[in-house]
């Protein structure tokens, strides 16, 4: 994969009838909550769930959120976009509040087996920069302005305040399981 090309990091399947679209921010306590919620609906509705992860990096508020976004973007460079998005989640607050978070990414890019140096030079590239960048406009376009925001089908919903009621919605929107 090319670091700075259109890249959609999605899982389930293409055709599945519903299709949900998380803006997120990897430093953002409220997106941290969610985190757990949405990885649970993609293993209930396995075959008619399709979700994809977008960066909307709060930079003023979240310094280290670009940084974060770089590293899970440098890990799909490697085919492990998902396996770092958990544990930039999973341990946010690790590396959340460190003024120089690099050598905690490059450890967890190694707990998963990627290569390190290869890791680094993708971290730092223009591609992963552009790559955080991009999604984040595409957010601005959309009428993102705040984390996490999610989109249902092309639709932008109210962020549901339990696992129960996104589970609801998910299926009114053509999921079954």
């Amino acid at each position: 994969m090319d670091l700075g090309t259109a890249i959609e990091h999605a899982k389930g399947p293409a055709s599945a009838p519903v299709q949900l679209v998380e803006y997120s921010d990897f430093q953002c306590p409220a997106c941290r909550v969610y985190y757990p919620i949405v990885k649970e609906l993609g293993k209930q509705f396995p075959n008619d769930l399709k979700i994809i992860y977008r960066h909307f990096p709060l930079e003023r508020t979240h310094p280290n959120a670009n940084i974060a976004g770089r590293a899970a973007e440098a890990a799909g460079a490697q085919g492990k976009f998902w396996e770092m998005h958990d544990i930039i989640f999973e341990r946010q607050d690790e590396w959340s509040k460190d003024p120089s978070p690099t050598n905690l990414f490059v450890g967890y890019a190694r707990s998963i087996g990627l290569n390190e140096n290869q890791f680094r030079a993708d971290m730092n590239s223009p591609g992963a920069n552009d790559n955080v960048h991009n999604d984040f406009e595409s957010g601005v376009a959309s009428g993102v302005n705040s984390t996490p925001t999610f989109f249902i089908n092309g639709t932008k919903i109210q962020n549901p305040r339990s696992y129960d009621e996104f589970r609801v919605l998910i299926q009114r929107y053509g999921a079954s399981g």
